[in-house]
């Protein structure tokens, strides 16, 4: 299965305008933070960076993702967002280890910040491109399911807690609480951390061929028995690659059944699964009954 030409356009959309974005605040962020020296706003700028870096990663992933499946890749090239995605962890985790150190540094030697209106002014700017970033990918995840715009979303919402804390942090610094800005500093870099740690783990799970959950393999079995002529289900084995879940499973059917027929009913099996679950690509094993009832019989 390969994506339609509509989800490719979205995916090519969401990850053009991450880098974008990501490039964008980079040089915002710069400005300020020199003018600035705030270490909630350096906070900001080292992950901005990190956000160019790892929004590059997913525009090549998603980009070698979309070839069809050949010879050499029978299930096509989707873990390649899942790898990106776990690119994108080790890159926020150690964007969050830079931080809480500069933050330590600040804490033991306190400096006041300089022109925090300006820095004010480039995370409102930030604020407003983030949200508009998020309501597109939102809407190219709700489209194609991608493991790694949904990834790249996670990281972005993750920048808005950020800038919302950086922002505060401003506030406060330039009426007389500089410190505070080093103890936002130290909170966000925290976050970041925990946010790495999920990505992480979502992109493992994908890797790992982890099944889907067991309310969707349940349901499937159950739409597979629900075709007449079958008699039951069995060995249904899920994995995902990119936005493609692979299933597989075993029908019972009557071993009257001629092999035109037994074909019909598995294509119906299949197609209520993939009716009920566009982004599945089934394959159907049919078993006669009685060679179900013979392997289930103690020997």
């Amino acid at each position: 299965m390969t994506s339609s030409p509509e989800h490719a356009r979205l995916l090519r959309l969401a990850t053009r305008a991450s880098v974008a974005v990501a490039s964008l605040l980079i040089v915002t962020k710069a400005v300020a933070w020199w003018l600035s020296g705030s270490i909630s706003m350096l906070a900001g700028l080292t992950d901005s960076l990190l956000d160019g870096v790892t929004s590059f990663l997913n525009l090549l992933a998603v980009h070698y993702a979309l070839r069809p499946a050949d010879d050499d890749h029978r299930y096509g090239h989707g873990k390649a967002e899942s790898l990106a995605g776990m690119a994108q962890a080790l890159f926020i985790g150690v964007s969050a280890v830079l931080i809480a150190f500069q933050a330590f540094e600040r804490l033991k030697n306190p400096e006041p910040v300089g022109a925090p209106w300006i820095g004010i002014g480039v995370i409102i700017f930030s604020l407003v491109m983030t949200v508009a970033l998020l309501i597109l990918q939102h809407r190219v995840i709700k489209a194609t399911g991608s493991n790694a715009v949904r990834a790249d979303s996670l990281h972005y919402r993750s920048d808005l807690m950020l800038n919302g804390s950086i922002l505060v942090a401003l506030v406060l610094a330039s009426v007389g609480f500089p410190q505070l800005d080093a103890w936002f500093g130290l909170g966000i870099a925290m976050y970041i951390l925990w946010s790495a740690i999920q990505i992480a783990r979502e992109s493992f799970s994908v890797l790992m061929d982890e099944e889907l959950p067991t309310e969707v393999s349940d349901n499937m079995v159950k739409l597979a028995c629900s075709v007449p002529g079958v008699l039951g289900a069995h060995d249904l084995r899920t994995r995902i690659s990119g936005n493609v879940w692979f299933v597989q499973l075993h029908l019972e059917l009557p071993g009257e059944l001629s092999l035109s027929e037994a074909h019909t009913i598995s294509d119906r099996a299949a197609a209520e699964i993939e009716k009920a679950y566009p982004r599945a690509e089934v394959l159907v094993h049919a078993d006669p009954q009685e060679v179900v009832k013979l392997r289930a019989t103690p020997q």
